[in-house]
């Protein structure tokens, strides 16, 4: 049975492949503004949670074609900032810039929805998903770190508008949870979504992959 992420994360890939998962990568494409905008009053873990579900059903009839037997994992992340506000992906340095200045000294939510799938014969034979909360505490960083950081491009891309592993790692002081979470896949929550679709993780693994 085939691991399959649909995601173009590589942070993602990354923690997969540390933790011996060397995963197929079917990017969904999915239009996320389309999705949330149909969803009626959803709160913060029903939307991260709906977005995982609709990444992971998009690759569905490309991975049964590819690998009929597979386990397909969709993931998505926001922030609950400290002010409240739920925010993606920044987008622009301004929008970057402004969420960095908010957080600064203060502590966020990190949501992580998950969506499991899995396809035997080509066909689904069973759904689950789920979410995990991970509060993350930031630093203060200077105007002029704060400057360099965002001129780096890093945090317009990725949900909150920062990152653990790379630069990011930087100005934040410190994760209460799981830090896998935070890094775009909860390996726990993964882990207790394949056993509930009847999976065991260790039947997926293989050598840890070289970063």
């Amino acid at each position: 049975m085939r691991f399959v992420l649909a995601s173009a994360s590589p942070a993602r890939l990354s923690v997969l492949r540390s933790a011996g998962i060397d995963p197929l990568v079917r990017v969904s494409g999915v239009d996320e503004d389309a999705v949330a905008a149909g969803l009626t009053d959803p709160t913060p873990p029903e939307l991260v949670t709906a977005l995982a579900a609709a990444k992971a059903e998009a690759v569905l009839p490309a991975v049964a074609a590819e690998a009929p037997d597979a386990v397909v994992v969709g993931c998505d992340s926001m922030l609950s900032a400290p002010d409240g506000e739920i925010v993606g992906k920044p987008g622009t340095p301004q929008a970057a810039a402004e969420r960095w200045r908010k957080a600064a000294g203060r502590s966020g939510e990190l949501l992580t929805g998950h969506a499991v799938v899995v396809l035997r014969g080509g066909e689904v034979v069973a759904r689950t998903q789920g979410h995990l909360a991970t509060t993350v505490r930031f630093s203060e960083p200077t105007e002029a770190e704060l400057d360099a950081y965002i001129a780096t491009g890093e945090p317009l891309h990725v949900a909150g508008g920062f990152t653990l592993e790379g630069f990011g790692g930087w100005f934040i002081e410190g994760v209460d949870g799981d830090p896998s979470s935070v890094l775009g896949i909860s390996l726990p929550l993964t882990r207790k979504l394949l056993a509930e679709v009847g999976v065991s993780v260790v039947t997926l693994w293989g050598p840890p992959v070289a970063r």
